[in-house]
């Protein structure tokens, strides 16, 4: 049985499983395999610095040192803010209440790249109903994490899913004073005709 989650919309608290939807079942996916003359599969080896030694597959790894160059366990590592506090660690989603409260619009969910796709399996019909067609967005993590990912909450076609994602940033590019927006500027270029372009500036 898959693990579940617990939520709360308003003052009513729902529990559903989320279940992980395959992504190569919605996009397909291709496979990209190096062979040699014969058709059979090449080994993937790697060369040392000076480039007289082959390592095979699983021979080298990564290791973590410090200023002075000693070997440092994993175990050792602390994690802490900017000011060099101890960082905040989030429960597991699993483990707390989420609560649904935030709402976005679909075009701010459009700022998201979606890295994992749930489908929420046996929630009552009334979460369904208590969603409906809004986007609800809180913080959720696997595991207990000093990061955690936006999260969403929607309904499709009668069914609920959970989407984990990550905010897109762009930077905006102009020319001139960036701090306004002139609406008048391409009613311009149109009256103008456009004739101070170059393109080949392009």
């Amino acid at each position: 049985m898959a693990r579940q989650m617990t939520f709360i919309i308003g003052k009513i608290e729902y529990t559903a499983s989320p279940v992980k939807v395959d992504r190569r079942k919605l996009y397909g996916w291709t496979k990209l395999m190096a062979v040699d003359d014969n058709g059979n599969p090449c080994e993937l080896l790697t060369a040392d610095e000076s480039g007289k030694y082959l390592i095979p597959l699983g021979g080298t790894g990564i290791g973590i040192l410090s200023p002075q160059g000693q070997w440092v366990e994993r175990s050792e590592l602390k994690t802490v803010d900017a000011d060099g506090e101890p960082a905040p660690i989030f429960p597991s989603s699993y483990k707390t209440v989420n609560t649904l409260k935030t709402k976005i619009t679909p075009q701010e969910f459009l700022d998201y790249s979606i890295s994992d796709f749930y489908q929420l399996e046996d929630i009552p019909q009334e979460m369904l109903r208590a969603v409906g067609e809004t986007i609800y967005s809180f913080e959720c993590t696997y595991n207990d994490s000093y990061d955690p990912s936006p999260a969403f909450i929607m309904a499709a076609q009668g069914a609920l899913f959970l989407l984990i994602g990550v905010k897109n940033f762009y930077e905006s590019l102009c020319f001139g004073d960036c701090e306004t927006i002139d609406e008048d500027h391409d009613d311009r270029l149109v009256e103008d005709g456009g004739d101070f372009l170059d393109f080949n500036i392009f």
